[in-house]
């Protein structure tokens, strides 16, 4: 791939970190409705949507919002979690898994994760069960599940719900069952960098009528829409107290028309994927992402994992050079300045969160990714490691050469 003739700005990478696919399809719905002129809010196509996530994951209800945050903030509502309530999550995850806790009152205890799926170990999550403990929350990182009948068996133990962060895990299975349909209830993202986008948005599925009718009332003022309210010239019922958490119609067709397509969209990424654990693997010092058996991995990110943080740092930096987009995924939680100040968190509290998340590095992965930006990131990683080991040969010789002169010496 020819670098010279692309501007040194910083922002224009050959390789960004994502890119979103779009067709026909998509441009067709969303110009449909503009044209309709009306029900751009409260459209039909919202509905719609909801009944396609919610037979495609397996569960009785579906509820879209404007974000997986605010999916998720709504599910600990709905569920009744609240001020003196604890809420287990894990420490290595987007911070909005640990804010939305906060936001609904209650407070987050951080377990550590395993390094199989890099998700919420179970029996570190057993020890932190508590009297005040309400939920579990484990999060489904980079687009495979965590090992999530073991975290339900826990939770079923202690007589708690499952609320499962599945920001990044639509469409993945385990055990031929898809993520977001074990768990009591469980949250989705769309937002730019996911297998389904919408720009922004998310959603909450449940098999609980209880719970789906709390989500209703939450996401729109707590009114009680039994027509819809642009339609309606009777005053509504407000039951409640709730936020503007709804998702637009015209964000909505977009998602029918991702969610159309979202097998084809997962093979694409498993096939890049697949491309790059082929020839990354052949070198020392860095690990592919490997799903265990029974696990579908749909690579929502992919990333790989180095022998330490020297190392995933120079690579990092190294990329930068090349103009290829890589990032940390993700920073614990627990040692943010406002967990360490709110929740008395502190280093050395969840040793394999803090070992493994110094040495991960999350690459550029989408759908559309060409043979040729393929084979440029791996020529760019080759190099890395080439220079390294020239460099390990270069040290070995001088010690050998020192050696040699202290013998003459003697």
């Amino acid at each position: 791939m020819d670098t010279r003739s692309n501007p040194a700005s910083k922002d224009d990478w050959i390789i960004p970190l994502y890119k979103i696919y779009t067709d026909e399809e998509d441009i067709g719905l969303i110009t449909k409705i503009t044209r309709r002129g009306t029900y751009w809010a409260l459209g039909p196509e919202i509905e719609e949507f909801e009944r396609m996530i919610r037979r495609y994951v397996g569960r009785r209800y579906c509820v879209a919002m404007n974000s997986g945050t605010s999916s998720l903030h709504a599910l600990y509502m709905a569920h009744d979690i609240g001020e003196g309530d604890e809420v287990i999550v894990p420490s290595f995850s987007f911070v909005a898994t640990a804010n939305a806790v906060l936001l609904s009152g209650a407070t987050p205890i951080f377990a550590d994760i395993e390094d199989e799926t890099l998700g919420l170990d179970s029996g570190d999550v057993s020890k932190r069960i508590g009297t005040r403990t309400k939920a579990i929350s484990p999060m489904d990182y980079g687009g495979m599940s965590c090992k999530i009948f073991d975290i339900t068996q826990e939770a079923q133990n202690a007589d708690i719900p499952v609320i499962e962060d599945a920001a990044e895990g639509l469409g993945s299975s385990i055990r031929g069952k898809k993520v977001g349909s074990i768990s009591d209830s469980a949250i989705f993202s769309f937002c730019g960098n996911k297998v389904l986008t919408t720009g922004e948005g998310g959603a909450a599925v449940t098999d609980s009528p209880e719970i789906y009718e709390k989500l209703r009332l939450l996401r729109s003022h707590g009114r009680l829409d039994a027509k819809n309210y642009f339609k309606d010239t009777k005053s509504p019922q407000y039951l409640s107290l709730g936020y503007n958490w709804r998702m637009s119609a015209i964000t909505a067709s977009l998602g029918i028309s991702q969610i159309s397509k979202i097998d084809k969209l997962i093979r694409m990424r498993q096939n890049n994927a697949q491309y790059l654990s082929d020839r990354l693997s052949k070198y020392d010092g860095i690990s592919t992402p490997a799903p265990p058996e029974g696990y579908e991995h749909i690579y929502q990110m992919y990333t790989v994992k180095l022998q330490n943080r020297h190392m995933r740092d120079g690579l990092r930096r190294f990329l930068d050079k090349k103009r290829i987009f890589s990032k940390v995924y993700f920073e614990p939680i627990h040692m943010m300045q406002l967990y360490v100040d709110r929740c008395k968190t502190h280093k050395g509290m969840l040793p394999v969160t803090e070992d493994i998340s110094q040495r991960l590095l999350t690459l550029p992965m989408y759908p559309n990714m060409t043979k040729e930006e393929l084979n440029y990131m791996i020529h760019s990683i080759g190099e890395f490691f080439e220079d390294k080991a020239m460099s390990r040969s270069a040290t070995a010789k001088y010690s050998m050469t020192q050696k040699e002169k202290q013998a003459t010496k003697k």
